[in-house]
């Protein structure tokens, strides 16, 4: 059977196909894998997915860099549907700035106060039974035979110019790439025939490389893909993206959800260690910090695990790096196809206008939840795509003016989401002593109203430097999972414990 075109209805599937392989693996990972016109070593640097799930319908952001050759590149990735054009968009670069700062594990610090200050009382609030008081604010050149392969699709959007691809087997598919003039990573017809055999299409996704911005390492990003489809699974077909690991690969996924946080289905469950205090000098380098916490974390799992870093209601947080998601927010990543904006895909204004009814609109994120998982993976650990699956809520990381209300590394059912990695610099009392029953153990901010830290949160992880941290040296709280000992608190004048 030679080489057969399909007109219409295949753009849209391209398009899925180009969205596919930017993000659905993540922050340093990829469902994919890259090919070249020439024999270069072409390796994916770093990714980011966000997946916006209702019911059996996602809609799937993708960001993704690449290291490589400057000639052009192009992307392959298996896709489940064919979707219309309009169903696929590029989004601004920076539209997973916010919601990566949002939900990274983050540094706070806070001030012993004075432990002879009698406080004045205040008045207690009323509260409705069951509430809690929070804080926190170009077509392609084709050419086939006897291959199986059917052309489904092309057009171009941003830099990309995409071919939409079916095939009857990985053999065929993977000659049709090499006559084309790819250079097909060495394994590549069996990482493709799971996907054949499921009767996937797969996307190709060439990229104009002058098109493409790239950061201040050379390093090329690529515009984020934003599109949707019906699924009653919900998978990210990551296994293609170890043809071009380059070492372990980062993955970071954000999941949004109308009720629940998300976990994985195929893989070992983990919660990373929060709620930790930290010496003074962890602000120095909080990102090499988290990496070894991390990736110890992994480490005493032995690998193959999928780790929750944030788990939490998208119109709060506790404390906040950055503001929580707002409507427009929500929008931009997929609530205009959920019709949760009225389905116009338009914000609406700032000020309502006469008669006009805001709480609608802003109601209907009200219940919605950001899970943020992190893995760490080679070829190894990682043998089957990660399936997603809704999962009950959990608190930890919570905290409350300095002091623990788990313990360190603690995590608990709960009622509602609110789990997230944090970490604690604390400023013992270390002025004068002037009463004879000095109270210990109460904490603030600055003394004398003094400008203090920011929250600080360790942003980018999928691309961080690993550095040696020495954990014991650095972490004052004690985590036997990770084998560490802890430090005492120091000693005060007549001190009555109150941590």
């Amino acid at each position: 059977m030679g080489l057969r075109r399909r007109a219409l209805a295949a753009p849209s599937l391209m398009l899925l196909c180009a969205a596919l392989a930017i993000a659905p693996t993540g922050a340093s990972a990829f469902c994919g894998f890259f090919v070249s016109g020439a024999d270069s070593g072409l390796y994916n640097d770093a990714s980011q997915v966000v997946l916006m799930r209702q019911g059996t319908r996602t809609v799937m952001t993708m960001s993704n860099t690449y290291r490589g050759p400057t000639e052009d590149f192009a992307m392959v990735v298996p896709v489940p549907v064919v979707l219309q054009e309009e169903q696929v968009k590029t989004l601004p670069h920076d539209v997973f700035d916010k919601i990566d700062q949002l939900s990274a594990p983050r540094l706070v610090e806070y001030w012993e106060q004075d432990p002879c200050y009698v406080p004045r009382p205040v008045p207690r609030m009323a509260m409705a039974p069951g509430m809690v008081q929070e804080s926190g604010a170009a077509p392609t050149d084709l050419m086939g035979d006897d291959l199986g392969v059917t052309v489904e699709a092309e057009f171009t959007v941003g830099e990309y110019q995409i071919v939409i691809l079916s095939a009857e087997e990985a053999n065929g598919l993977d000659t049709w790439l090499r006559r084309n003039g790819y250079a097909i990573p060495a394994g590549a017809p069996k990482a493709l025939a799971p996907y054949v055999a499921e009767g996937m299409k797969f996307f190709v996704a060439k990229v104009d490389i002058k098109k493409v911005k790239t950061d201040a390492n050379g390093v090329a990003v690529l515009s984020p893909l934003r599109f949707d489809f019906e699924s009653k699974q919900l998978r990210l077909p990551v296994r293609l993206g170890l043809l071009n690991a380059n070492g372990k690969q980062d993955l970071i996924v954000y999941v949004l959800s109308p009720k629940s946080r998300y976990e994985v289905a195929n893989y070992q469950n983990l919660f990373i260690p929060s709620n930790l205090e930290v010496e003074n000098k962890v602000r120095e380098n909080f990102g090499a910090f988290y990496t070894q916490l991390f990736d110890e974390t992994l480490a005493r799992a032995g690998g193959g695990a999928v780790v929750t870093e944030y788990a939490w209601q998208t119109t709060s947080c506790d404390p906040c790096p950055v503001p929580p998601l707002q409507p427009e927010d929500m929008l931009s990543l997929g609530g205009d196809v959920l019709g949760l904006g009225g389905g116009s895909g338009k914000v609406p204004p700032s000020r309502p206008r006469p008669g006009q009814r805001m709480q609608p609109f802003f109601g209907s994120f009200s219940s919605w939840v950001l899970t943020r998982l992190h893995t760490r993976y080679d070829k190894a650990t990682l043998s089957e795509d990660l399936v997603f699956v809704p999962a009950e809520p959990v608190r930890g990381g919570r905290g409350s003016a300095g002091a623990s209300l788990e313990p360190p590394g603690g995590v608990e059912k709960s009622g509602a989401n609110n789990f997230q990695g944090r970490y604690i610099i604390r400023h013992y009392w270390a002025g004068e002593v002037k009463c004879d029953n000095p109270r210990y153990g109460r904490w603030g901010g600055p003394p004398n109203n003094r400008k203090g830290q920011q929250v600080k949160a360790a942003g980018d992880l999928g691309t961080a430097k690993r550095e040696n941290v020495a954990l014991e040296a650095v972490v004052r709280s004690a985590l036997p999972q990770l084998g560490l000992p802890g430090k005492p608190a120091p000693v005060r004048k007549g001190e009555t414990r109150a941590r």
